[in-house]
């Protein structure tokens, strides 16, 4: 076979890729056949936040791609065929007549959104819906629930009596309800939610770790390195089906897949984008006068504690000025203040070359304004040009972060180095592949990934700030887990392997006369 042939076989494979509908219209196509998100990924064998990010914006490819196609095709052939059946079943003098105020079925597009009087939400519904007051169909949905916007077209069945056929006409016979209000449906939407400390219930994830662990024992006969290897290759869909499981009922929503500005954005293929994280690489360039015996300090679960950070939960929306609005979460274009402070602490947006602004994540913003407040006084505020931000929560990923903790502190109690390995490998691989990653399509949270990174730094650095307050002398902060010093540390630190505890990395001599451990590097 000629270089050409093999080339045409090649094409010969390649089929064209099956078309989807636009993204707005395959999530009206879910709706409308009353399906879940839960339902339909289960069925495609992907997970609820890939499914998010298909019909808002991404594209599936491949097998899956064909799959998704078909099931797309289907629901759209059998909505058809309903719709016409129960258009002559129904004949036409029976049809709701409706004022010009009244319920519209609108063609299969974006839901048209708008307010009302009292300023509440209302969606054109492609389908008619039963109103929670009356019963009859009711082309809107005001604050998120069916509902009709007028008084003379809300007429509620007699007690006791059935509601009508969502096609049916309302009968004569029934008394006009009264002005509709919103307030009882915001009441039923509130008491659907979680409590405000929800997500500290913690054992049904937990338990999703121990019998992966247990699984993979088991299928290698209890080898546990040949287990820990199975666990840790299958890190990143444990973790996004953990992450799945961890936000059933949660208060916010998660935006998988948003519109994301170009300085988050790779500027080249193996290159990096715009925003800076403040990652620490600094090291002492003087020591005390004489001899010391210093401690390198190894910072527990770094990038576990650091998913306890500001997110942003929407698409990231422009802004010019030099406010600061703490309830938003982004990243910021600043001229960062000058550092004074060099010769005994780290510059808290890290060893940088080039002067003049550049582009912060949220956690390194307010470190800074932090150190300029009134509290310590260290350096002079940042100067904040722009920002991309969102509406933010600090709790977002807490359920995750408590599941994991929890499944850590175990094991570690048992001595039980799998699950310990499959948790780490679990955080670390979630937050390094939910930018532009090939292994992880079902999230897309650039900007998450460089807040939660700079977050560990951040960490990091105020650990560092800590030892210096408490008259230990830092000799060294390298990125989120190494800290350097000279002194009785275990007065200012707890000593341990949890999360909230550090413990000893190295001890060596250094000073007067002695081997500059520090200015090698180890």
């Amino acid at each position: 076979m000629s270089d050409f042939d093999a080339i045409d076989s090649l094409l010969d494979a390649v089929g064209p890729q099956a078309e989807l509908p636009p993204c707005h219209v395959r999530r009206e196509l879910r709706e409308r056949a009353r399906l879940s998100k839960a339902q339909v990924a289960r069925a495609l064998g992907v997970s609820p936040s890939t499914l998010s990010g298909w019909e808002s914006g991404r594209d599936p490819a491949g097998e899956i791609r064909t799959k998704y196609a078909y099931l797309l095709d289907g629901l759209n052939a059998k909505l058809a065929t309903e719709s016409g059946s129960e258009t002559e079943a129904a004949p036409a003098a029976e049809q709701p007549v409706t004022s010009g105020t009244a319920a519209t079925v609108t063609p299969l597009s974006s839901p048209d959104l708008g307010q009302d009087e009292e300023g509440d939400d209302v969606e054109l519904l492609v389908a008619p819906e039963p109103c929670v007051l009356c019963g009859r169909p009711a082309g809107q949905r005001v604050a998120g629930f069916a509902q009709h916007l007028t008084p003379a077209d809300c007429q509620p069945t007699a007690t006791g009596a059935p509601a009508a056929p969502l096609a049916g006409q309302p009968t004569a016979h029934t008394s006009k309800a009264p002005l509709r209000t919103t307030r009882p449906a915001r009441a039923t939407e509130r008491s659907k939610g979680p409590a405000r400390h929800a997500f500290q219930e913690t054992s049904g994830p937990v338990d999703l770790i121990r019998e992966a662990v247990q699984g993979a024992l088991a299928e290698h006969r209890g080898d546990v390195d040949a287990a820990t290897a199975a666990l840790v290759k299958r890190a990143i869909p444990d973790a996004m089906r953990l992450l799945d499981e961890t936000r059933k009922g949660a208060r916010y929503d998660m935006i998988a897949h948003p519109w994301i500005p170009d300085i988050l954005k790779k500027q080249t293929a193996r290159g990096a984008d715009q925003i800076w994280e403040a990652r620490p690489k600094w090291t002492r360039h003087e020591l005390p006068p004489g001899r010391h015996q210093v401690t390198a300090l190894d910072i527990n679960g770094a990038y576990l504690s650091a998913l306890k950070t500001h997110l942003p939960l929407g698409q990231l929306e422009h802004s010019t000025g030099l406010a600061h609005d703490r309830r938003r979460s982004g990243v910021h274009l600043i001229t960062p203040p000058e550092w004074e402070h060099e010769a005994v602490l780290p510059n808290p947006i890290g060893q940088r070359d080039e002067p003049g602004p550049l582009w912060v994540t949220e956690p390194t913003l307010r470190l800074l304004l932090r150190l300029s407040g009134p509290k310590h006084q260290l350096c002079d505020p940042p100067q904040i040009h722009e920002s991309y931000t969102s509406g933010a929560t600090e709790n977002l990923l807490e359920k995750f972060r408590i599941a994991l903790k929890d499944a850590r502190d175990t094991a570690i109690e048992q001595g039980d180095t799998v699950t310990l390995e499959y948790v780490k490998a679990m955080y670390s691989k979630f937050v390094s592949t939910m930018g532009e990653s090939n292994y992880n399509r079902e999230l897309y949270r650039p900007d998450w990934m460089h807040l939660i990174r700079s977050q560990a730094f951040a960490n990091l650095w105020l650990k560092a700030l800590k030892a210096h307050d408490e008259g230990l002398a830092v000799v060294r902060a390298m990125g989120t887990d190494e800290l350097h010093v000279i002194g009785d540390w275990r007065r200012v630190f707890a000593e341990g392997r949890a999360v909230t505890e550090v413990k000893v990395k190295d001890t060596y001599t250094a000073g007067t006369d002695a081997a500059e451990h520090a200015d090698e590097g180890e």
